[in-house]
Parts: C-alpha cells; sequence; structure tokens
C-alpha cells in the first residue's frame, strides 16, 4: 500500500511538472508571437510614413507666402513633417543622383535653374491611404503658390494593396495560433486532471461536495500556473535578448512598457487560463465519477 501511495505521489509530481512546462511554453509561444506581431505592425506603419510628397511651389514665390504656406501645410493632421529644399539644393540632389550636373550648362544665373523650390513632405501611417492622400493632393494644388504636387502614384496603391493582405494573413495566423494554443492548453490540464481521478474518486467516496473537491485544485492550478508565467517569462527575455544582439540591423521595438505589458500579460494569462481549464476538467471528471457511481 505505502508503494502504492508512492507511485501516486511520483505520478502526481510528473503530471504537475510537465503541466507547468507545457503552460510556459504554450504562454511563451502566445507571447513572443504577439511581440513578433506588433514588431511587424510597427514595420508595416513605418513603411506608410515611408510615402513622401513633393509640393513644387510657384517660381518667385515670396518669402513670406513660402512660410505662410509651410504653415499651412504642417497644421494638417496626416502632415508628419515639412521640408523645404530649394531649387539649388534641388538641383545638387537631382546631380547626386543621376550622376550628371546640368548646372554647368547653365552658367553662374540661378534663374537659369529649372527645377522649382519645394516642399517635401512626410505623412502619417494612415495618409498612405488612397482616398486620404488624394483628399490632401488635392486640397494642397488648389492652394495658392503651388505649382504641382508630385507623388508615386503606383508605389503608393502597391503598398497599399500589399499591407492590407498582410494584414489579413497576419490576423489569420494570430487567431489560429491563438486556438491552437488554447486546444494544446486544455488538453494538458484535463490530462493532469485526469491522473488524478484516483484523488477525487476518493473524495467523492468520504462525502467530499463539488466545492471541497474543487478548492486545492484550484489553489494549485492558481500555483502553477503562476509559475509558468514566470518561466515563460524568463524564456521570452532571452528570445528578446537574443534578437536584439543578434539582428542589431532591425529595428525591433524595445519599449519597458511593451515588453512588461506583454511578460505581465503572459503570468496572468497562466493563472487564469489554469484556473479556467481546471474548474472545467475538476467538474468533468467529478460528474464522470458520480455517474459510475449511480451506475
Amino acid at each position: 500500500m505505502a508503494q502504492e501511495d508512492k507511485r501516486l505521489k511520483r505520478r502526481v509530481r510528473s503530471s504537475y511538472f510537465v503541466s507547468t512546462i507545457s503552460i510556459a511554453m504554450v504562454l511563451f509561444l502566445l507571447g513572443s508571437t504577439t511581440y513578433l506581431i506588433l514588431n511587424a505592425l510597427k514595420a508595416t506603419e513605418r513603411l506608410r510614413e515611408s510615402v513622401v510628397i513633393h509640393v513644387m511651389l510657384r517660381d518667385g514665390l515670396p518669402a513670406e507666402q513660402t512660410s505662410a504656406l509651410r504653415a499651412e501645410l504642417e497644421a494638417r493632421d496626416v502632415v508628419r513633417s515639412v521640408t523645404y529644399i530649394p531649387k539649388a539644393e534641388a538641383a545638387a540632389q537631382f546631380a547626386a543622383e543621376s550622376g550628371e550636373d546640368f548646372t554647368t550648362f547653365l552658367g553662374d544665373d540661378p534663374a537659369a535653374n529649372p527645377l522649382p523650390d519645394s516642399f517635401e513632405v512626410g505623412l502619417v501611417a494612415r495618409g498612405s491611404e488612397r482616398e486620404v492622400i488624394e483628399a490632401f493632393v488635392a486640397a494642397t494644388e488648389a492652394t495658392d503658390g503651388v505649382e504641382e504636387v508630385v507623388y508615386q502614384r503606383g508605389v503608393v496603391e502597391q503598398i497599399g494593396t500589399n499591407l492590407s493582405k498582410f494584414a489579413v494573413v497576419l490576423l489569420l495566423f494570430g487567431g489560429a495560433l491563438m486556438v491552437v494554443s488554447l486546444i494544446l492548453l486544455n488538453n494538458t490540464i484535463r490530462m493532469t486532471i485526469i491522473a488524478k481521478r484516483r484523488i477525487i474518486n476518493t473524495m467523492k467516496l468520504v462525502g467530499a461536495n463539488a466545492g471541497f473537491i474543487m478548492r486545492p485544485f484550484v489553489a494549485s492550478a492558481a500555483l502553477h500556473g503562476f509559475l509558468a508565467g514566470i518561466i515563460a517569462t524568463g524564456v521570452f527575455a532571452l528570445l528578446v535578448v537574443g534578437l536584439h544582439e543578434g539582428a542589431p540591423g532591425i529595428n525591433l521595438l524595445r519599449s519597458n512598457v511593451l515588453l512588461g505589458a506583454i511578460s505581465g500579460g503572459m503570468i496572468v494569462l497562466g493563472v487564469v487560463l489554469s484556473l479556467i481549464f481546471t474548474m472545467l476538467a475538476v467538474r468533468k471528471a467529478t460528474r464522470q465519477q458520480s455517474a459510475m457511481a449511480l451506475i
């Protein structure tokens, strides 16, 4: 009998260990995937913000009107930055990009430079949406002092199409991963409770009610869920440090608030999910034992 009790205790300890590690791995998977998805979303936001609009000014525009136009552009909610580019600088940029300095043929007269003064306007992420950018271009072209508004329409449309597809794939991937993780976690905890069915049966035989049977399992579930969250947080920290040191060229999110929120979320989720699935499994096991007793 003593040997049987020892074997039962070893099985219970083993089931607790396997359950805790399994929960930790599921939490780590959810936390790391959340972190990678947030980085992917941040990358798409940076890509959207890479859209640049060139506002060409009318030749000979007074400095006061140029300053007023710049202030008007900066006041718009979709504008992230406005950079003034005088025609001399525009000519230098053109020469650097094309490898040909056409100003050598124009002499020393600045008025001979055919390139106009301009503003290089950077938009916020939502400014890359087709409707938003078209409304901005139409309003800007109607502004006094603006000669023309130029942007790469095909690139903007391609970015919008590709990012929309990417968002759908990312959503489906995250949803599928969440469902699979919950199923694995539920099965792991259910198998742990099944390993203790003799304990549940013994408690039922001595007249314990469902609440009394549930109490020790709930306390144990909260503890092991917390431990699993701590383990998952430790592994997640190693992952983040490894990514930052191993891939310094990738601009990953490094906000302590964000990393703390993900780590805290894994601990809370470990406790909450362990409690929920444990209560469901114990209730099911108790009902099964009651049904078997009636038979």
